[in-house]
């Protein structure tokens, strides 16, 4: 599916589920960003509070992970805690099946497409978080110990510096 501006269906599904959930948070409409850089300056916000979600197979299930986005996701590291010798990024067609997003779109609640959360440590440093929110033109701001609890994700270690 591809993300034609504002808010999509998973924007307001992902709304409905944090006003159901009694959390705050803030959403932004904003120019398209389709890097971690181009959001983190349209919102406003620091690099490292970006919330970068990506999807991954292993072996044959989908399961999502959720890092700081300054840092890169450490494909060794995600097999062992996943117990998976195969890994790999879902197609951009995958995604969309699984998400009904664009690649880059992807809010960080696997929980709502029926997907495992994995947050790694580093994005628990920050107090709070930015993300897409089922558009490239459509962020989310909120407390990351929320986003942690809503998302049911397991936090451990398997980001390492980008290059």
């Amino acid at each position: 599916m591809a993300d034609t501006g504002a808010r999509t269906p998973v924007t307001g599904r992902l709304e409905r589920v944090l006003r159901e959930s009694g959390v705050d948070f803030a959403i932004l409409e904003h120019a398209p960003a389709h890097t971690s850089e181009e959001a983190s300056r349209v919102r406003g916000t620091p690099l490292e509070e970006g919330a970068k979600a990506l999807v991954v197979r292993a072996d044959d299930r989908y399961v999502q992970v959720v890092l700081p986005a300054h840092l890169r996701a450490d494909n060794a590291q995600l097999r062992v805690i996943l117990g998976n010798r195969k890994l790999r990024f879902a197609t951009p067609q995958e995604l969309s099946a699984l998400t009904g997003c664009a690649p880059g779109a992807v809010p960080p609640f696997g929980n709502l497409f029926g997907l495992p959360v994995l947050v790694d440590v580093e994005l628990c440093r920050n107090e709070r978080v930015a993300f897409n929110a089922g558009s490239n033109s459509v962020s989310i701001t909120m407390r990351r110990e929320d986003l942690v609890r809503i998302s049911g994700a397991t936090v451990c270690r398997f980001a390492r510096p980008g290059t």
